[in-house]
């Protein structure tokens, strides 16, 4: 199923496959930490002999989001089944679950995150079916929130164009040209360009595929170079995930030792908003059908 499949209007919230919000037995009246920027660590210095400070690198924190005066209604003889579904949605996991609100024309957005509180008030409301009073906790710790459609962008290694046919024969002489001239078809110049239309940078996810020697990607902006010394043969594919920092060769190996001297860490590997201009190299002796996937969101604060 897709991220935030059941959010379809303003005032829904998604939490893995729990919705609350309009049509369902769970309310909310406030949302917090969605809209706020997140708590900075901040590297800015004192300066030691004049007034001020040198401004220094900020990194935020983990989000902490929270839905405030929470309602449960339901028929008082399965008040106790709904309530029952909402603690089983926000019990501990290991693995953060997609998180996603909608709360004005702007459109939904998505973190991920673990539910890590949760209240429902236990008194006379379980008699009448209406439990007021309640909230849960959240907690992101990637704080920026995205936008729920990944984006992709691909290309091949450069390869020249076919250019005209002069129509020679067997003898070596020309037929001459005919109207309308045939460059034939284009060939590929291995760049690509990705729009990052948040205010975040965001981190992409990049699969190689085979067959290919030593893949690189290269960032025209920064300079920035992902490059993996290691031939992948046709059926190959190899992820480099930048959030995250794993190189994997066909979902379980793990091939991040094969980065070379070149290669900057996977986790500094970022697009900045705005668009940015990528290139796909790799060694000579490629093939030229070798291609590069990049996926991504665009990333808000």
């Amino acid at each position: 199923m897709a991220v935030g499949d059941r959010v379809t209007m303003p005032g829904h919230v998604q939490y893995g496959d729990l919705l609350l919000g309009p049509g369902t037995p769970y309310r909310w009246r406030r949302i917090t930490g969605w809209g706020d920027l997140p708590a900075l660590d901040s590297g800015t210095v004192a300066r030691a002999g004049a007034h001020g400070a040198f401004p220094g690198q900020l990194l935020a924190q983990a989000r902490t989001i929270g839905l405030d005066g929470l309602i449960v209604r339901a028929p008082r003889a399965t008040v106790g089944a709904v309530v029952g579904v909402l603690e089983d949605a926000t019990g501990p996991v290991v693995d953060e679950l997609p998180f996603v609100a909608w709360l004005d024309e702007r459109g939904p957005l998505l973190a991920y995150a673990r539910a890590v509180r949760r209240a429902v008030p236990a008194d006379k409301g379980y008699t009448v079916g209406t439990i007021t009073g309640g909230a849960i906790e959240f907690e992101a710790t990637d704080p920026r929130r995205y936008e729920l459609t990944e984006r992709t962008a691909t290309a091949t290694l450069p390869a020249a164009e076919q250019g005209i046919d002069w129509h020679v024969d067997e003898q070596g002489v020309e037929g001459g040209l005919e109207w309308p001239l045939e460059f034939g078809e284009a060939g590929s110049t291995g760049a690509l360009a990705v729009t990052n239309r948040g205010k975040a940078e965001t981190h992409p996810v990049i699969v190689f595929r085979g067959p290919v020697v030593r893949p690189a990607l290269t960032n025209l902006a920064t300079g920035d170079v992902l490059e993996y010394d290691l031939p992948l043969a046709a059926g190959d594919v190899l992820e480099v995930d930048t959030r995250a920092g794993t190189v994997t060769l066909n979902t379980t190996a793990s091939r991040i030792y094969t980065a070379t001297s070149r290669s900057v860490p996977e986790q500094t590997f970022t697009l900045a908003p705005g668009t940015t201009n990528l290139t796909f190299r790799a060694a000579p002796e490629s093939d030229p059908s070798a291609s590069v996937v990049v996926r991504y969101r665009s990333a808000y604060w």
